[in-house]
Parts: structure tokens; C-alpha cells; sequence
């Protein structure tokens, strides 16, 4: 394995090959803002989609959700967010740039313009995107667009606990959107104004907090592992009591070297009865749960997981790069995991030769029933075996003149570039096997 990978070498590589692209780009762009190209989208699917088996399809405990991004604004309200989540945001005195004011040393020169004037004294800065519900500005409603997914989860606890009769415990998942009005996004798709959650409201008997945070606390780091993801890397932090979120009464973040540093990539956090009581006594509807046995009623404390899809990405694609020299020239490799990589199978007749490419997409028609697969007849077959490589594909499979005549094709191993010979007869059933090991 060579050096680590820099964020401008992955950056680099995330655009040229389609992973990645900076958002609105033919007209300079914005701020943080980035679109997942035709890689990336495949990438970002199969981690949602691996995600929702394991926390979800895979499980008799937890059930999923949708919901809508704009909600009651009551819903803020109750939360705590329209009074509490706030950053300290100071600005340059000369070129006024905001900087949140965690972020800076305030006794140096500004960042933005070298000035050394100071800043303001600071002042909160409401995370939440406004809008207006209506006809106009003027008449319409103010509402948010929701800075988390959880607060829907909390809000639909009871109707999701009729009708799909789950016994305490038991979760509601979601994957949706959220938007903070960062006042310092940066690091690529590390910190953005729009991002993506994959997160689980687990619902409990407050006697039982401690294991369950333990528990859930294990099956993120089996889920690490099941990303790829480098280990030595991660980090768990004990979050201090004045550092942790006004709901909390427990949180340990998971953290990542990142090549700008290290950073949380995933939460875990104990918010007690905290959601539920507040919308409770806010809306006044019954959030409490009765338990059928014992018939004792009590409003139940919640473990929430909290997983970001675009941080996942990022510390996948870290974890996944390799550079190799490979008889005197380097090798490319993202190691992805077969399950999340863009493409499972690439399928190279070994010439753009009528007869070749006939039985290759063949054999590309078939597979596709199964698995995710790319044919590619441009270029040397070297190079699109550097290409495969680079982009993560975990096996090639090449059509030469000799499969006319054995029915057999050549099977590339990406990590090991080993190669060996297979019937087209038996390929599907070697690949199924290879790809769900």
C-alpha cells in the first residue's frame, strides 16, 4: 500500500471519474454545494440500501418511516431547536466574512482577507433554514426546513406503534434529508448545508439505557465493518456533559482520520424521554406507551443512532484507496467493498470485434439480472483493467477468441489481480458466490 490518500488526490478522483461533482458548476457553483455523478449515486445507494437491511429488513424490532421535510413549525418549538440551536458566529471587522467562533482563534489575523482588525463579539446564529408556506412572503407562514430527521420519528411515535404493534423495545428508522444554514461548511462533503441521515429512534424502558446504549454502540461498529471502513482510523469520544446536545444525557461520537484531521462520522446518543415528553405537553396528545403484560404505562426514553450518509462516503472512499507500483507503474485501486462498489462486474470483450462483443453483451444482458455490471470495449484491456480498478469494481471479466471455442471466459480478481479461467455456464453462480462473501 502507498502513502495515505490527500483530499485533493481523492477530490481529484471523485470528479474524473464520475463520484463526485461540485454543484451548479457551469455557473461558478456554490459554496459546499456538490452532486453525487453516475458512481457516485450507485455508491451512495448501496450504502443506504446495505443500511436498511441490517438496521431495518433484517430486524423484527424496528420498522421504517418517510416523512416530510417541512413540518408544523410547533414541532421546532417543542424541540428545543427554535430556541437552542444556535452557533456563536463572529465577523471580520474589515472584510466581514462570519466564521463560527469555536472555529478561530480570534487573537490572530482573519482567514478570509489577512486582516487584523478583529471581529464582533459574537452573537447566535440560528441553524435552520427559513421559508414561507403560502401565496406570499407577507401572508404565508413561516416554517423550517428540518435540521435533523429524528423530530418526525417523535412526532408519528404513536400512530407507528398502532399500526405496526410493536412491543417496547422497538425503532423507527428513516433516510431523508436535512438542511443546516452552517455558518462554516468545508472539507468537501464533510460538513454541507444539505445533507443526508440514516438514523433510528429506539424506544425503551428507562431501566434498560444502559444496555441498549451498549448494544447499539456494538452494531455501529459491526457496521463499520461491514463499510470497509479502516478501523484503525476510528475513535470513539466520550462527549462531555457540556458539550454534548441540550437532550442528551449520554453521547459517544465515532470519530474518523479524516486527511484533513479527525472529525465525528457517526453519533450515539441517550435523549431519555426528553422528544416525546416535550411534544407531549405541547401538543397535548398521549405519547405514552402501555406495556400489554403489565399493563404499565410510562413514556418511553429513546437510544438514537445517528449515521451520515455523506460522511460514510467520504470515510469509505478514504479507507478504500490504495496506490500500488505494479511492474514499475502504480496501480489505482479503490478496495470497495463488492456489495457497496458502483459496479460489482465489468465485462471486456478482449477487442472491439464483432464476434467478441456479440458474446459479451451476452453475458452482460445475463449477469445484470444479478448483480451490478458495466461492459466496456474501449481502449486496451490494460487500461480498462486500471480503469476497473480505479472506479472499484471487484472482478473484470474478459471475452478473448478463446471463449468461441470453450465456452469459457478469463475472471480478473481486482485486489489480487489473479485471474482465472471459468465456464460461462458456471460464471453466474462463481460471481453471486464472490460478491456475497
Amino acid at each position: 500500500m502507498g502513502k495515505e490518500v490527500s483530499m485533493d488526490t481523492l477530490v481529484n478522483l471523485a470528479k474524473r471519474r464520475g463520484f463526485i461533482f461540485a454543484g451548479s458548476e457551469i455557473y461558478g457553483g456554490l459554496a459546499n454545494s456538490w452532486d453525487y455523478g453516475p458512481l457516485g449515486v450507485e455508491l451512495k445507494n448501496n450504502i443506504k440500501k446495505a443500511w436498511w437491511k441490517k438496521f431495518v429488513q433484517m430486524r423484527q424490532d424496528v420498522v421504517g418511516l418517510d416523512a416530510a421535510v417541512i413540518m408544523n413549525p410547533k414541532v421546532w418549538e417543542a424541540s428545543g431547536h427554535v430556541a437552542t440551536f444556535h452557533d456563536p458566529l463572529v465577523e471580520c471587522k474589515y472584510c466581514h466574512a462570519r466564521f463560527r467562533e469555536d472555529k478561530i482563534d480570534a487573537t490572530k489575523p482573519c482567514e478570509a482577507c489577512g486582516d487584523k482588525s478583529g471581529f464582533t463579539e459574537p452573537k447566535q446564529f440560528n441553524l435552520m433554514f427559513k421559508t414561507h408556506l403560502g401565496p406570499s412572503q407577507e401572508s404565508g407562514t413561516e416554517v423550517y426546513l428540518r435540521p435533523e430527521t429524528a423530530q418526525a420519528m417523535f412526532v408519528d411515535f404513536a400512530q407507528v406503534q398502532a399500526s405496526s404493534r410493536k412491543k417496547i423495545p422497538f425503532g423507527i428508522a428513516q433516510i431523508g434529508r436535512a438542511f443546516r444554514n452552517e455558518i462554516t461548511p468545508g472539507n468537501y462533503i464533510f460538513r454541507t448545508r444539505e445533507f443526508e441521515q440514516m438514523e433510528i429512534e429506539y424506544f425503551i424502558k428507562e431501566s434498560d439505557w444502559k444496555e441498549q446504549f451498549e448494544n447499539w454502540l456494538k452494531l455501529m461498529h459491526e457496521w463499520l465493518v461491514d463499510c470497509g471502513i479502516t478501523l484503525e482510523k476510528i475513535h470513539d469520544l466520550e462527549v462531555l456533559k457540556e458539550d454534548r446536545a441540550h437532550y442528551s444525557s449520554r453521547t459517544v461520537d465515532i470519530e474518523f482520520d479524516f486527511p484533513f484531521g479527525r472529525g465525528e462520522l457517526y453519533g450515539l446518543a441517550y435523549r431519555s424521554d426528553f422528544d416525546l415528553k416535550n411534544h407531549q405537553d405541547s401538543s397535548g396528545k398521549d405519547l405514552s406507551y402501555t406495556d400489554p403484560v403489565t399493563n404499565e404505562k410510562y413514556i418511553p426514553h429513546v437510544i438514537e443512532p445517528t449515521f451520515g450518509v455523506d460522511r460514510t462516503i467520504l470515510a469509505v472512499l478514504v479507507s478504500a484507496y490504495k496506490e500500488e507500483e505494479v511492474d514499475g507503474e502504480m496501480r489505482t485501486v479503490l478496495s470497495l467493498p463488492a456489495h457497496l462498489a458502483p459496479y460489482q462486474v465489468a465485462v471486456l470483450p478482449l477487442m472491439k470485434k464483432e464476434e467478441l462483443t456479440e458474446e459479451a453483451r451476452k453475458i452482460t444482458e445475463e449477469l445484470s439480472n444479478y448483480m451490478a455490471v458495466e461492459y466496456d470495449e474501449t481502449q486496451s484491456i490494460g487500461k480498462r483493467y486500471r480503469r476497473q480498478d480505479e472506479i472499484g469494481t471487484p472482478y473484470c471479466v474478459t471475452i478473448d477468441y478463446d471463449s468461441l471455442e470453450d465456452n469459457a471466459v478469463t475472471v480478473r480478481d481486482r485486489d489480487t489481480m489473479k485471474q482465472e479461467r471459468i465456464a460461462i455456464t458456471e460464471l453466474k453462480k462463481y460471481l453471486v458466490e464472490k460478491i456475497s462473501l
